[in-house]
């Protein structure tokens, strides 16, 4: 069944019609694991863009007029498809961007998290009275629909991070389009669609573009009906969306990169310090903008972590990502493998010592632990997205704290001790947007502010952020008696 979704949603979907794009060449989907062509698709071109975009805007007046009971059916019946479907867009997942069974059913779980959050938010926007210094007057302070919302998802975990931002936008009254990344323009894109489709979302409220800036340029982020982007990738691509936002007074909801670091202080559980260390580098290969790409040890404790952290790393099954024993699948495609077999040559290059050296195999990178760094490597301060584990030893926490802030990123990290308190205050000083004490660095929740500090981004979603994040502010004033004019 999952193979007829790459042949029946390899089209545009817009204003609720399904069809090809009109641009001179396709976007080809491959299977990253074995190379197989999953689906062809004629790119969308920027008059599509436009009509996406023109489809939202009428659309999405209704929809805000729409009783907010009514509109979270939608979301109720989009919940219940996905847990009907949920096999077979796990096989879609692991075809698609060669994540792991277990990998897939990390991404199901959080997407019916939020899809159940969004249930609750198409009810949440609420209204407020304020004084005013006039006896007779009355403030009313609305929340309202920014109107459309641009959506541009990544390739790494697509259907959760196109879910995250399209069905609170639809929830709180928005329409949106959707642009996923080129690599995933099922997972990430018109299975969305589809699956809101069958919920019975008005037609034309959600619309996905599948195309390319080699085609279209900026005018996604240009158009002129959006009123913010929400954008998912790279510190340097979200810096481009911020630029031209700002330059078009559009909001922009950036989540980048990250470079987080897991700290094992002296007093840590050093074998649960390990297993949370090897999940948080190498689930879904380190593909995940909040893989800890460093591993901070102090000294009194390195070398039986080390000796435990290689071990298990060791024990890792790599290959098909279909088996349901595979712990490590391919990377998304030859140039991010190229890139990862060129960093672990740097730093061998700059004095690293190789405690494991995973070699390269088409797109399947095999874990490689790094310890010895010099202390002035680019590699310790850069994003490094896939299964390359970095061993830094420290001596006492005033260390520890100095080399985790010592990089551009500001997004996830943890800390390991026996004294949660201890671990609260060193996880204060970090400058992060999210920390976590005795727990590995990857986490996402519903209700709970996500997002990052520094280069990884700018502004919150998840909870009251999605909120704010999705809606606007408006002031009506009601004169109950009459205004002094003094003139």
């Amino acid at each position: 069944m999952s193979s007829s979704y790459f042949t029946d949603l390899a089209q545009q979907y817009i204003d609720g019609r399904w069809r090809p794009g009109t641009g001179s060449w396709d976007i080809i989907d491959f299977n990253p694991y074995d190379g197989e062509k999953l689906a062809s698709i004629t790119i969308a071109t920027v008059d599509e863009v436009d009509e996406a975009y023109r489809a939202a805007a009428r659309a999405q007046k209704e929809w805000a007029a729409t009783n907010p009971y009514a509109r979270r059916a939608v979301f109720e019946k989009a919940l219940r498809i996905v847990e009907e479907r949920e096999q077979e867009i796990a096989e879609v997942i692991v075809a698609e961007l060669g994540g792991t069974r277990l990998k897939a059913g990390f991404e199901l779980h959080l997407a019916k998290e939020f899809l159940r959050e969004s249930v609750n938010l198409a009810l949440r926007p609420e209204g407020k009275i304020i004084p005013s210094p006039g006896d007779t007057k009355e403030n009313r302070l609305y929340l309202v629909p920014v109107g459309v919302v641009g959506v541009i998802s990544p390739f790494n975990f697509p259907f959760l991070l196109s879910l995250k931002s399209v069905a609170p936008a639809l929830a709180l009254g928005n329409g949106v389009v959707l642009k996923p990344h080129q690599n995933t323009p099922i997972v990430g894109g018109s299975l969305v669609a589809k699956i809101f489709e069958d919920a019975g979302l008005p037609a034309g409220l959600l619309n996905v573009v599948i195309t390319d800036i080699a085609e279209i340029g900026d005018a996604f982020l240009e158009h002129p009906v959006p009123k913010v982007i929400s954008f998912t990738g790279s510190d340097k691509v979200g810096r481009h969306v911020a630029t031209v936002c700002a330059a078009h007074f559009k909001r922009s909801i950036l989540e980048l990169g990250g470079n987080s670091a897991l700290v094992v202080l002296d007093d840590a559980d050093v074998d649960y310090a390990v297993d949370a260390a090897v999940f948080s580098r190498f689930v879904h290969q380190g593909q995940v903008c909040m893989a800890a790409n460093r591993i901070l040890v102090d000294r009194s404790v390195e070398t039986e972590f080390t000796e435990k952290f290689v071990a298990k790393v060791k024990s890792l099954k790599v290959g098909d990502p279909s088996n349901p024993e595979t712990v490590i699948g391919p990377v998304i495609n030859s140039s991010q493998a190229d890139a990862l077999s060129s960093v672990v040559s740097q730093a061998l290059a700059e004095g690293a010592t190789a405690l494991v050296r995973g070699s390269t195999t088409d797109n399947l990178v095999e874990p490689t632990v790094l310890t010895g760094l010099p202390a002035a490597s680019d590699i310790l301060r850069q994003e490094i997205f896939g299964p390359v584990a970095l061993l830094v030893p420290f001596d006492g926490e005033e260390e520890a704290v100095r080399i985790v802030n010592d990089t551009p990123y500001g997004l996830s990290g943890a800390v390991h001790t026996a004294d949660v308190e201890r671990g609260v205050s060193f996880a204060k000083r970090i400058d992060t947007g999210m920390f976590h004490v005795n727990d590995g660095t990857v986490h996402d929740e519903p209700l709970v502010a996500f997002g990052g500090e520094k280069s990884s981004g700018v502004g919150r979603l998840n909870g009251e952020a999605t909120v704010e994040a999705f809606t606007t502010q408006k002031w009506i004033s009601v004169q109950h008696g009459r205004s002094f004019f003094p003139f």
